[in-house]
This record gives structure tokens, C-alpha cells and sequence, in this order.
């Protein structure tokens, strides 16, 4: 059997991974609080970040959005900061579909060139690179400087005196100026205007969004006439369709792997169903990550929409977190991916990206340790994709109050800030551990050997599953809501794969049910001579379906036990 690749994503926060600024002012600007740029991912460090097990990089808010910084010095037209989250800005709210952020530039003229310059870097590196694509809204003050020739600007020839048009762009509240319950100065001598107001992004179509509402954006109108009652006006095809499918194709062309496609799921499926196989006619590799939140929509967005993998937010990440915190079952597991229907293998697992909370936080964990057992099941539980947000690698708590983002456990998406268990690893690019913390190192190395086992083992690459909960509950063996057991099997290898989630060690007694040896045929030993992948530690366990098999779990850990015959 040919060994197929596991997807393993490093998520990385482009303008906060190369900052050496630790200044760390609230609300600080760019001159204050410094920002990383798209040379800080030298080839030395996206060789590390490929040595950590990646397979991808995902670079996260690299297209040009709003922003407080002023670069009209470069002939782009500024934002007004009543309509802009934080001082760098929301990399969700587009300004220019067609351009890199300036931010980001280390020469900002040259900002496209030092892009396709990363791209090269990347898959020199031997990683494969994902960008954003925000398909739902954009920035309110929205306008490309960076559009190839021919290219009508979004809006640019919109009818502004009906609510919905199906080839305008924008959705409208005709005669109505924006208004909002919000500070339209914000420090500026003359207010934000604008005039008819539009829909703002998450489907607020008056004129009166709230702070809590995405009012730094405005929704994009893909033929459902939302203001008229819903219907569909899709035939024939609405100009947005062909305005974003153009912005695909362009960013492809520059050499761009895949595409993490933000609230897919607030655009029509009609849409995907229509795009993604034109993207893929011209470019078969392609992938397409889509940003889900429903699970009765995740059928459709999978084989209507044709998307490769869902974020699997709602259903794996809530519940092991659940767990982790102590406020469900370990059993909760099983019900978790039984739900799924059978479509495990289309689902991007993770315990951290931009929008949650960090591990090691107040707010979810406060340990970074108590994300291990959380993170075996997450990498090892199919052959689907799984992701790890920078960072998390090393403990990093998002206890910061940086700015707009707050003292919220999350790393900030709307300020300029230095995260100093970045800077420590990069250690002005020679990534020598010097200075991390033991503690540190220990994670990272758990994290790098986790991560690695993920495409050297072909039974978590391509091999079966089987739960072993339901021959375990109500035994007294183990502690079913504490310790979370499966299997997985290749050939002639199969891994024992058991997590505890107890803040104490735990001796385990695993009942391993005949239909398991059955159906993964697996043959049965008295004494059978297994290795911790984790470890490289040997030991004899019982393989038997009439003998359970004794296993001694750490506090907060798991074990990967090979067996081969």
C-alpha cells in the first residue's frame, strides 16, 4: 500500500512571527510596537517549522486589509479608524483583494515582489502554502489600487438606490446614511461617512450596526436577496461570482497551495459548487478549507460545495476541550465522531487557531500540559488533516491585553505586538533553544515528535480506526471519563493509542473485544512486545480478547503503542 501524506498545517500569524519588539504598548502604533515582515520566514525558519512535521503553512492575514497605519505615502488611500478593530486592524476586513499588506513589506512598494519571493521560500522549504480567502465581506472602504488591468473594482458600477441588485456587489439601505452605535470620529476631526449605508458583514442589513456586530466590514452579495425575503437570483451567473472566482485565480497563479476559505458558510453553496471545480480544472492540486460552523450544512458544503476539509470546530475541538476542562466524558469522543456520518476523513482537526483561546490560558486550560492527551487524540484519531497555531508549540498563554483584542486568552488579530515565546525560539534567526525554558523545549519536543509520527506511520496516514470505549465503559478497568482508548491499524502494524486525561497517573486495564482482532485482523498474543512511538520505551502487554491489557499512563499524557506481526 502506497503511504499517502498526512496534511499537518502550522498556523502562523504573519505580522506578529518575526516582531523582535517587545515594547508591547496597549493600543501601541507600528512605530511603537514594531511588526514582523514576510522576510522574518527566512529558509532557516520555515526549515524548522517543516522539522516540527508540517506539511503546510498557513499564513494568515497576508492580503492587503484595513489598517490605522497611514501609508499614503505609498499612494494607498487610509482608512478611517471609525470603521477599523485596533490599531494594525482585522486581516477579515479586505481592502484590496489584490494586494499584500503593506505591513508586511520590509520595502512597501516592493510588497508584491517580496510575497512571490515567500512563495518560493515555502516550497523551496518543502511546505505547502495556504492563504486566506474572504469570500462573505470586506472592508467598508473597500477599493483595489493593485487590480490587474480590466479589473472592475467591487461596488464600482453598483445600482446604490435598491436594497439588492443581483449584479450589485454591495447590499444597500437605500436614502439612509451609516450611522451605528458607534464613535464615527474616533479621533479623526471630520466623522466616517457613507452614504447610502451598506449591510455590514455578518447579515446586519440596516444601517445601525452594534460595537459587537462586524461593523468594520460589509457584506458582499452573491444574488440572495436578503432584504426582498431570501430568493435566489443565481441564473444567470451574479457579477460578485465572476469578481471572485477572477481573485482565485490570481492568487493561484502565483503559486499559492490552498486556500482556507473564511465563513464559507455565509456564502451560497451555489457558489462553491460553481467555483471550486473551475479552480481545480486549472489547477488540480489545489485545496480548499472551509470555515463551517453547522453541522447539518457539513454534507452539503463537502459534496455540493465540493470543498476538500471542514474546520472541525463544533464538533472534535468543542468536545475534547470539554474534556480537557473536566466538564464532560471522555466517552463524549466517541459520540463526537460517530456523529459525523462517516465523513471523519474531510475534517481539519485542531485545539488552537487565531479565533479560540490558547491552551495555557485562564480561559480554557491554564496549563499547556493538559492540551497533550487533548492533542494525541486530535492528530491520531483518522488520516484526516490536523493543525497547530504558532505558539502553541510552546505554551503560549494569550494572557495579553494588547489593544482592541483585550485580556481575552486569544493571541490579538487587531494589534501590533511581540509575542515573546516566538521571539525566544527564533532567537534572531538561529532557532538554538537557548532561550526557552525547560518546560518549553519538553513541549516542543512533544509537539515535534507527535507531528512527525503522523507521516511515518502508515497506520495513521492510511490505516483503519477502532474505538475501544464501548468493550471499556462500566468495567472499572479504566476510568471512562478520564482515559480515551483506540486503535489503529496498516498492514501488518497497529497502534494502541490510550490518552489520560487525569491530573494524576493512572494504571489502565484495556479490553481489547474480539471483534476488534476480527475486523482489523489483528492476531492475538500472550505476550506481545510493543514501543511507546512517544518514547521509544519497550514493554510486554497481553493481547487478548479473553485478558486485558495492563498499561501504566502518566498524568496529563498518552502513549502510541506499536504492535507488529
Amino acid at each position: 500500500m502506497k503511504k499517502n501524506e498526512k496534511i499537518i498545517i502550522y498556523q502562523v500569524f504573519t505580522r506578529l512571527f518575526g516582531n523582535e519588539n517587545m515594547t508591547r504598548k496597549r493600543d501601541g502604533s507600528i512605530q511603537e510596537n514594531g511588526c514582523g515582515k514576510l522576510a522574518d520566514f527566512t529558509s532557516r525558519a520555515l526549515k524548522e517549522i517543516k522539522n516540527m512535521g508540517a506539511t503546510h503553512i498557513w499564513y494568515t492575514g497576508v492580503i492587503e486589509h484595513a489598517t490605522q497605519t497611514d501609508y499614503s505615502n505609498f499612494g494607498i488611500t487610509p482608512d478611517h479608524p471609525a470603521v477599523v478593530k485596533g490599531k494594525a486592524g482585522s486581516p477579515y476586513a479586505i481592502k484590496d483583494y489584490y494586494d499584500i499588506d503593506p505591513d508586511l513589506a520590509t520595502h512597501v512598494p516592493e510588497r508584491m515582489k517580496e510575497f512571490e519571493e515567500l512563495v518560493k521560500r515555502t516550497h523551496q522549504a518543502k511546505l505547502k502554502m495556504i492563504i486566506d480567502f474572504v469570500p462573505n465581506h470586506v472592508a467598508r472602504q473597500y477599493g483595489s489600487d493593485a487590480a490587474p488591468e480590466g479589473v472592475v473594482d467591487l461596488g464600482k458600477d453598483d445600482d446604490t438606490e435598491c436594497a439588492f441588485s443581483r449584479d450589485n456587489n454591495f447590499y444597500y439601505i437605500p436614502d439612509t446614511p451609516f450611522q451605528g452605535e458607534l464613535d464615527l470620529y474616533k479621533g479623526w476631526p471630520t466623522p466616517y461617512r457613507e452614504f447610502p449605508a451598506k449591510a455590514t458583514g455578518n447579515n446586519r442589513f440596516d444601517a445601525f450596526p452594534h460595537i459587537n456586530d462586524w461593523y468594520e466590514t460589509v457584506k458582499l452579495n452573491y444574488g440572495v436577496d436578503y432584504p426582498g425575503g431570501g430568493n435566489c437570483h443565481f441564473d444567470p451567473v451574479p457579477d460578485t461570482w465572476n469578481k471572485m472566482k477572477d481573485i482565485l485565480i490570481f492568487w493561484a497563479d502565483k503559486g499559492v497551495d490552498g486556500f482556507r476559505c473564511d465563513m464559507a458558510e455565509m456564502v451560497p453553496v451555489e457558489f462553491w459548487e460553481w467555483v471550486i471545480p473551475q479552480i481545480r480544472s486549472a489547477f488540480p492540486k489545489i485545496i480548499f478549507i472551509a470555515e463551517v460552523y453547522n453541522p447539518y450544512e457539513y454534507h452539503n458544503y463537502i459534496f455540493r460545495g465540493k470543498f476538500d476539509y471542514l474546520h472541525d470546530k463544533v464538533g472534535l475541538y468543542d468536545t475534547v476541550r470539554a474534556v480537557m476542562c473536566g466538564y464532560e466524558s471522555a466517552t463524549a469522543i466517541t459520540r463526537c465522531w460517530q456523529q459525523l456520518g462517516g465523513i471523519e476523513k474531510k475534517m481539519l482537526n485542531f485545539l488552537e487557531n487565531h479565533d479560540e483561546q490558547r491552551i495555557a490560558s485562564d480561559f480554557f486550560a491554564g496549563d499547556a500540559c493538559k492540551g497533550i492527551p487533548g492533542m494525541i487524540v486530535t492528530a491520531c484519531m483518522n488520516t484526516n488533516p490536523v493543525m497547530i497555531y504558532f505558539g502553541q508549540e510552546l505554551g503560549e498563554i494569550g494572557m495579553d491585553e494588547e489593544g482592541f483584542s483585550g485580556r481575552d486568552g486569544r493571541t490579538t488579530i487587531f494589534d501590533y505586538w511581540g509575542l515573546e515565546s516566538i521571539r525566544n525560539w527564533r532567537n534572531k534567526g538561529l532557532f538554538d533553544g537557548s532561550l526557552l525554558s525547560e518546560e518549553q523545549k519538553q513541549l516542543q519536543a512533544f509537539y515535534t515528535r507527535l507531528l512527525t509520527l503522523c507521516n511515518q506511520e502508515k497506520a495513521l496516514t492510511d490505516g483503519l480506526f477502532f474505538d475501544l470505549m464501548y468493550a471499556n465503559l462500566g468495567t472499572g478497568n479504566i476510568n471512562e471519563h478520564k482515559q480515551y482508548i483506540f486503535l489503529r491499524k496498516c498492514e501488518k502494524e497497529a497502534l494502541l493509542i490510550l490518552v489520560n486525561f487525569d491530573d494524576r497517573p493512572v494504571q489502565v486495564s484495556v479490553n481489547i473485544p474480539e471483534h476488534a482482532f476480527e475486523y482489523l485482523q489483528m492476531p492475538a498474543r500472550e505476550e506481545c512486545r510493543v514501543t511507546d512511538l512517544l518514547t521509544d520505551e519497550e514493554e510486554v502487554i497481553t493481547l487478548l480478547s479473553t485478558r486485558p491489557a495492563v498499561v501504566t499512563l502518566e498524568a496529563l499524557n498518552g502513549k502510541v503503542l506499536k504492535i507488529k506481526w
